[in-house]
């Protein structure tokens, strides 16, 4: 059974409800009256919005407990037929993939609606928020491609008026960058969808867009290439992935903080999520020939996000150079192509998340009380706010890789998988996590450490409810880093199944070392000759075969592996 099986559907609705409850909120927020005076008009607002997010929250943990372990296929799948004459559906899934992507939005919406509030406007502001974070849950469970376009399109207009309506100063440029940037990614993103279901309709005579059928649609090299160059043009740009990457530091410094929260932490994952849905699922020989270019570019977003975060004074133009090379780890540990190392990059989109969303709320709260960005001009925060350096140095130490933190776990395992088939871009990306400890190191130093100013002497520490807000994120920081074998467990046999089906439409190999240890792991697969994959495997014969590569009789036992 490849990544793209489904079961049978479930009688009750849960991924339906994770987007709908949100979505309702919005509208009920929107709806609500203006008579109730400015000050009740925001507790209102607030305690709505909160309310809907948390049971938002609720229903993702509930999905979450009842999702089967090892199981590697969708689960709690929902199919229900939208424009049948048209091949749409409303077709919905889940496996160890999405799972957690879809608990991270929903842990960090209600914490960035809480530590992220605004005066002006809050109903509106509140609004785009859950509809936002609807956009992203159903882009991370959909799995019919013009239902994941729909849900991927609506959360641009939420976050450029998020932007534009409560950002800083040079707001209005940024969200149109923004829109701009993402709006032309996304054109080339519908181009291709279309053309991977007219391919189908040719050969199959059905129009149909679901991920499942269309993942079997015999593509030829040329047209898998340029089919992936123009799904991936979109995913780069809002992941943003070096080179698409220059709206992402105008657009993260100008933001206010929920929504540089949201921005960073989860949104961004739906680039690096559609590669890994996707790409993988629909055009495993472009992703394979393709692999070393788009390493390299990984690699480079690593380099280049370090070098330049070294040189920022400014906190949150740090940090957006900052999550570019975290982004770089995410891209290496896919196109890397073993299972060590895309699990390691699936865990890493979940912990670059908890980390920057923590690091972002807490440059918001400093920018509260001190009103500058500026790491010269916030020199001695730990003396007056001591809590606050604590939790900023917890979620800096993640963000570098300290191991016990759960920034460690994922970068080690991205490495460690890289290191297996291409080495030296393993090698040379480690150099990114001593950039890490030298840019946010110094960073600290010069805004917590030292003598405050006199004026600056009184800054006020974190208060309860700012607490309330941190203190989860850095439980989980600190839980993933001790023991992040629960999530791995769930995420392992779905990626161990998406690298099989990339093995078999290709006929390459991973080493049998790096599936060691892997939950999933049969004796067939770790019992096999050592398999070799290196930059250079597209001249092996495997990969000169016709597109029909799963008849050899090698490939052609029960479980689709090797005898």
């Amino acid at each position: 059974m490849t990544a793209g099986t489904t079961h049978g559907a479930v009688v009750f609705p849960f991924l339906t409800l994770l987007i709908v409850i949100p979505a309702v909120t919005a509208l009920a927020v929107a709806a609500m009256p203006r008579a109730l005076g400015e000050r009740g008009q925001r507790i209102a607002v607030e305690a709505v919005g909160t309310a809907g997010s948390l049971a938002t929250l609720a229903l993702a943990i509930v999905v979450a407990v009842r999702f089967r372990l090892h199981d590697g296929g969708y689960q709690m799948v929902s199919r229900h037929q939208w424009a049948p004459s048209l091949g749409v559906s409303w077709h919905l899934g889940i496996d160890g993939i999405s799972l957690f992507l879809v608990l991270l939005a929903a842990v960090l919406f209600p914490l960035a609606l809480l530590g992220g509030r605004v005066r002006r406007d809050p109903r509106s502001y509140v609004m785009w928020l859950l509809l936002l974070e609807a956009g992203c849950i159903g882009s991370f469970v959909a799995l019919d491609l013009i239902l994941f376009f729909v849900f991927f399109e609506v959360t641009l207009v939420p976050v450029y008026f998020i932007i534009a309506g409560w950002g800083f100063a040079r707001r209005s440029q940024a969200a149109i960058k923004f829109f701009v940037y993402t709006f032309l990614g996304s054109a080339l993103l519908l181009v291709g969808i279309v053309a991977v279901a007219v391919v189908h309709q040719r050969q199959t005579g059905t129009l149909t867009f679901d991920l499942g059928v269309l993942q079997h649609t015999h593509l030829g090299l040329a047209t898998q290439i340029l089919l992936f160059l123009a799904f991936t043009a979109a995913f780069a740009v809002k992941a943003p992935i070096f080179p698409f990457h220059t709206w992402s530091p105008d657009a993260y410094a100008e933001s206010p903080t929920a929504g540089v929260v949201v921005l960073s932490a989860v949104m961004a994952k739906l680039g690096t999520y559609g590669i890994v849905r996707f790409d993988l699922s629909l055009f495993p020989r472009a992703v394979v020939d393709l692999a070393p270019l788009f390493l390299t570019l990984g690699v480079i977003g690593i380099l280049y996000g370090a070098i330049v975060a070294c040189v920022q004074r400014d906190l949150k133009r740090l940090m957006a150079y900052s999550s570019l090379a975290h982004i770089g780890f995410i891209v290496l540990g896919t196109f890397a192509l073993t299972t060590q190392a895309l699990t390691g990059g699936v865990l890493q989109m979940v912990n670059h998340g908890l980390v920057t969303a923590a690091l972002f709320l807490l440059i918001g709260w400093i920018h509260q009380r001190r009103r500058s960005w500026q790491t010269s001009e916030l020199r001695g925060l730990q003396r007056p706010a001591p809590m606050m350096a604590a939790a900023f140095t917890v979620a800096m130490m993640a963000s570098i890789g300290l191991p016990g933190l759960n920034g460690f776990v994922s970068e080690l395992l991205i490495l460690l998988g890289t290191f297996l088939t291409h080495r030296w871009w393993a090698v040379v990306a480690t150099t990114g996590v001593v950039l890490a400890a030298l840019y946010l190191l110094w960073a600290y130093q010069q805004a917590f450490h030292g003598t405050p100013r006199p004026d600056a002497a009184a800054t006020r520490d974190l208060t309860w409810s700012e607490g309330a807000v941190i203190v989860p994120l850095v439980a989980l920081i600190v839980f993933l880093g001790v023991y992040p074998k629960p999530v791995l467990d769930r995420i392992t046999p779905t990626v161990d199944q998406l690298v099989t089906h990339v093995e078999q439409a290709t006929g390459t190999r991973q080493p049998r070392v790096a599936t060691v240890g892997s939950s999933s792991a049969s004796p067939a697969r770790t019992s096999s000759p050592a398999r070799t994959s290196s930059p250079a495997r597209t001249s092996s014969p495997a990969r000169t075969a016709s597109p029909a590569r799963t008849s050899s009789p090698a490939r052609t036992s029960s479980t689709g592996r090797m005898p």
